[in-house]
């Protein structure tokens, strides 16, 4: 099923209702079904910016004439599936970044996701302007024009005006589609290197969740796989390294960790290299030019999982 679209409420009532109900009619599509009357329908919808009451207010106020409508917060929705409506907590990089948590008393706690202009930090949408910001300091002369700030100016422009237009029209949303082009960048830029690693510490600042170890190489990430260091129970394995190859760390992570959940996350996620990496010992291979909701909600249902257990 195709995205409808972005459906924060922070965007506009009329917009989120528009994808929202595009989603409900794809879904229908995608099951082969004809779309019912909103009369015959109820409407669960998690929406980011439904902790503002009165942007909730005013989406509930647009129902179309559905039979039932409520609306949650799209990182408590997502908290109910990952754990079947039980207590529990996640964390969630996205667009935006947040993290949220249900008590056994039935109390809850939310943890960032104070929006784009003063938060999310970690997030796709974080990424992107801090990217940004870099390669206008490039433009201007007062930082190096790394690969980074090439891909920012074929991005947004390579004139004073172009970057100017382009940034005075960009939200959250268009910011984040530059996220990619820092992972595609780390290897060769430190600038980038350097993002990512301060994505990392706000991200784990969020929830609890401990970053163990890092590489850009083979040899180095081989060799913190052998040592009798800390333990870890997700490794994420890129493809392509600064040297070496990430296969290589697949075959020594299986020997050396084997009761840790393995998975690539890479831009070269062909049918042949799934195949390769599977036959390595990879539990799972993602892609990451359209597979981090996946990863996502791969690593909340690992977190959720039984011990020897690992998800589908």
């Amino acid at each position: 099923m195709d995205k409808a679209g972005a459906s924060g409420l922070m965007q506009g009532i009329p917009q989120a209702w528009d994808h929202v109900l595009q989603a409900v009619r794809d879904g229908f599509a995608a099951a082969g079904l004809a779309v019912p009357a909103w009369q015959r329908c109820a409407l669960a919808a998690g929406l980011s910016g439904v902790s503002h009451a009165p942007w909730r207010d005013a989406f509930l106020a647009r129902d179309p004439g559905f039979a039932a409508l409520d609306a949650e917060t799209d990182s408590f929705t997502m908290l109910m599936g990952a754990h079947g409506g039980h207590p529990g907590a996640i964390l969630i990089a996205g667009t935006g970044s947040i993290a949220e948590a249900l008590r056994a008393d039935g109390s809850r706690a939310t943890v960032g996701g104070w929006g784009f202009r003063v938060d999310d930090e970690g997030s796709g949408g974080w990424l992107g302007l801090q990217a940004v910001r870099h390669g206008l300091a490039a433009f201007d002369g007062r930082a190096n024009p790394s690969p980074l700030a090439r891909r920012v100016w074929m991005h947004c422009g390579d004139e004073r005006e172009t970057l100017q237009e382009w940034c005075g029209s960009a939200g959250q949303f268009e910011f984040a589609q530059l996220a990619r082009a820092v992972f595609e960048c780390e290897a060769s830029d430190p600038v980038a290197s350097r993002l990512l690693a301060q994505a990392t510490s706000a991200l784990e600042e969020l929830a609890p969740v401990h970053v163990v170890g890092t590489a850009a190489d083979e040899s180095v990430a081989v060799d913190w796989l052998a040592a009798d260091g800390e333990r870890c129970d997700l490794v994420i394995i890129d493809i392509f390294l600064r040297t070496g190859s990430g296969l290589g760390v697949i075959s020594a992570a299986r020997r050396k960790r084997p009761q840790a959940a393995l998975v690539v996350l890479s831009n070269y996620a062909t049918e042949e290299m799934q195949s390769r990496c599977l036959a390595r010992g990879a539990d799972r291979v993602f892609d990451k030019s359209r597979d981090i909701d996946q990863l996502v909600a791969y690593c909340v249902a690992l977190a959720a999982r039984t011990p020897g257990e690992l998800p589908h």
